[in-house]
């Protein structure tokens, strides 16, 4: 057993040294260069948040940057239009629906609040006054329809893939859980006609059609290859008789043009604009705005998404709201976009927008929400909808 052992060890260093036996010119020289690049597109993410976030988050940065590069926890969007009861088996194995089954005690927080606002229709907008600087609240009330279920915070468990009912629609769509939060706070109400400018891949406006209480959607995306997945996601959880022209409309329209095909139509609009997607930049090399060869592409990202909220303004209709969301903690592409495009709306089209505060109940919600999905905080939801 010891002599066959030596002659394979032997054998293996021959092999190995056949190299130096090959004739040169058919040597193959690994090309490591081309496939293994020396600084990969997750390191200068990473390297940029470094130099970025901690001068902007300071003492939060250290715990934020955990959380960006831990593996990411899904949430189970249940669909309204299955017949399964999806929501009781999910609970059986230890779920719950993060938005509805929210019991703690909300405490008072000193952090930033969502800031909203609206397409203003006349000098008299309707809310309360509030008792900070003056500033209205205006009533928002959070759709019982959208539910979301997530394992307990520590529970890794992964959701199974979801099974079609007997009609053929899946139970739940798997989706990062913070995603539900614009489509809540953009407050969809009964016979509202409503836009999603940037809808691909989908899950948000499936999160939008949940609530049922839309007249009429229309969705959008520029790339035509995602406006297709969009609409097999749909038709893979959403009756047919409610994907007709006369309730839903697909488009492939480049969304910085909007204002030129449809001016003050929609009473709610989501423009969840594309961005650097912080947590996807640090973690998948594949298809990564921080590779080098899309360096130009990631520069021109805050006018790309100052256009696209100029688009989702002239979209509203006088009195209507626009949320506008990022996947990002810049400020560059949050703050900066958002006070832009206040300024120019005003400048170059007339429309006045108004900031108001979302009311006391409605903070202390997304509050608990947050404190009880640490994957929420990183979502820039900050303004929101303007």
């Amino acid at each position: 057993m010891m002599a066959m052992l030596m002659d394979t060890r032997f054998l293996l260093r021959k092999v190995k040294d056949l190299r130096s036996l090959t004739p040169k010119r058919n040597r193959v020289k690994d090309k490591w260069a081309a496939t293994r690049p020396k600084y990969p597109p997750t390191s200068l993410a990473l390297q940029h948040f470094d130099a970025t976030y901690s001068a902007q988050l300071g003492q939060l940065w250290p715990s934020v940057r955990v959380a960006l590069l831990s593996e990411r926890k899904y949430g189970a969007l249940l669909n309204n239009f299955s017949h399964d009861a999806v929501l009781e088996d999910l609970r059986a194995k230890g779920c719950r629906d993060f938005i509805n089954d929210t019991d703690t005690v909300a405490q008072p927080c000193l952090e930033e609040e969502p800031v909203t606002g609206v397409k203003e229709e006349s000098s008299d907008v309707p809310g309360k006054k509030s008792d900070i600087d003056g500033q209205q609240l205006f009533p928002l009330r959070l759709s019982p329809h959208i539910k979301c279920a997530v394992f307990p915070r520590g529970d890794i468990t992964r959701f199974k893939p979801a099974r079609p009912d007997m009609h053929k629609l899946l139970g739940y769509y798997l989706m990062d859980a913070a995603s539900v939060l614009p489509c809540l706070a953009l407050d969809v109400q009964e016979g509202h006609n409503v836009l999603d400018l940037c809808a691909a891949p989908g899950g948000k406006t499936l999160t939008l059609l949940q609530t049922q209480s839309i007249r009429f959607l229309c969705v959008n995306d520029t790339s035509v290859s995602r406006t297709l997945r969009l609409r097999k996601v749909l038709n893979s959880y959403i009756p047919k008789e409610c994907l007709t022209e006369r309730n839903l409309r697909i488009t492939s329209f480049d969304g910085t043009k909007w204002g030129e095909i449809e001016r003050e139509t929609f009473d709610r609009v989501l423009v969840d604009v594309p961005c650097t997607t912080d947590r996807h930049s640090v973690i998948e090399d594949d298809n990564n705005i921080f590779s080098k060869t899309r360096t130009g592409e990631r520069r021109r990202l805050p006018q790309l998404q100052l256009e696209l909220l100029l688009a989702g303004i002239e979209a509203a209709c006088p009195g209507g709201e626009i949320m506008y969301s990022t996947c990002t903690l810049s400020q560059i592409q949050n703050r900066s976009v958002v006070e832009q495009a206040i300024h120019l709306a005003q400048e170059k089209h007339g429309i006045r927008l108004e900031d108001v505060l979302w009311d006391l109940e409605l903070q202390q919600k997304l509050r608990r929400i947050k404190e009880d999905r640490g994957v929420v905080c990183l979502k820039k939801l900050l303004y929101g909808v303007l």
